[in-house]
């Protein structure tokens, strides 16, 4: 059986049919937030239920890189290489300075707590952008049942002052996000709320130099499950989650092709030697496969 699904041509030429998709961890809960670190040679990664951010080294398998998490969600790496990072159980939005201490990026906003912070990237010139559903306050599973006290947005915090902003506020539950590779777009997944039947897409905005949006439009809306998290690779296709598998999506939003995984993916990030592996997180285990593409990723 193939793991690829081909369905525009140029598909074929991104994928390897000789390179299988490895699992190459399971016995997880529900894993996310996938993010390479090619100076350690590492990838992180969160098992949100279990309260633990995993590290998996190429030769040397798994450990633990952080237990308790704080039921951490969606990683990131900024320009400066320090770990950027989303936690459910504390609702903020941390960062892990080079010498392991924790600074606190974001955790409220006009006096009230933040939701559970789920995905989060960095901008080029150090703007800290990160969405805030209620995933991680709706239930114990993944964080602490909580009451909301703010609308699940998208925010900005500005490098230079720390302020917070809201940058999208019309989504029912904002999720993944990631740049196109000249920051001129910016996609982000509605992937809706809790317990309800809303509308399941991927909506994409242009964003000025100065970080402000306009548009909105839906981009995608993938034929099984739902975008969750996505990276795109130098060329501007972006590669989502999906109920099955990965999907790789045109910078114009037609679908060229899948990557077939037997588990629900929730994020994707690229990583390995030359940035062509796809590290792929999936409900109870970890997956990569090595592509003909290259991501976009720092440093």
């Amino acid at each position: 059986m193939s793991f690829f699904q081909i369905i525009d041509p140029i598909f074929q030429s991104y994928v390897l049919f000789n390179a299988p998709v490895k699992q190459l961890a399971t016995g997880f809960d529900w894993t996310e937030g996938p993010v390479w670190f090619g100076d350690a040679n590492c990838l992180l990664f969160s098992d949100i239920p279990n309260n633990r951010i995993l590290r998996w080294t190429p030769g040397s398998g798994l450990s633990t890189y952080r237990e308790p998490s704080n039921f951490t969600n969606g990683h990131t790496r900024d320009r400066q290489g320090r770990l950027i990072s989303c936690e459910h159980g504390t609702r903020r939005v941390t960062r892990t300075e080079l010498d392991g201490s924790i600074t606190v990026i974001a955790d409220s906003f006009q006096g009230k707590r933040l939701n559970s912070p789920n995905d989060v990237v960095v901008k080029s010139d150090g703007s800290i952008w990160f969405t805030d559903p209620h995933y991680g306050i709706g239930s114990d599973y993944e964080g602490h049942k909580s009451e909301q006290e703010l609308p699940c947005n998208l925010y900005r915090v500005d490098p230079a002052t720390g302020a917070i902003e809201v940058k999208v506020d019309d989504a029912n539950c904002p999720n993944g996000l990631a740049f196109s590779p000249d920051e001129a777009k910016l996609y982000v997944a509605d992937t809706g709320r809790m317990f309800t039947d809303d509308p399941k897409h991927m909506r994409v905005f242009d964003c000025s130099d100065d970080g402000d949006l306009s548009g909105g439009a839906v981009f995608h809306v993938v034929d099984t499950g739902a975008s969750d998290g996505f990276r795109v690779d130098t060329d501007g296709n972006i590669w989502t989650s999906a109920g099955d598998g990965v999907h790789c999506i045109a910078p114009d939003g037609h679908l060229m092709g899948k990557i077939l995984t037997p588990e629900i993916v929730s994020n994707v990030c690229f990583g390995g030697r030359g940035k062509h592996q796809l590290f792929i997180t999936g409900t109870t285990s970890l997956y990569a496969v090595a592509l003909n593409r290259r991501g976009v990723q720092w440093p």
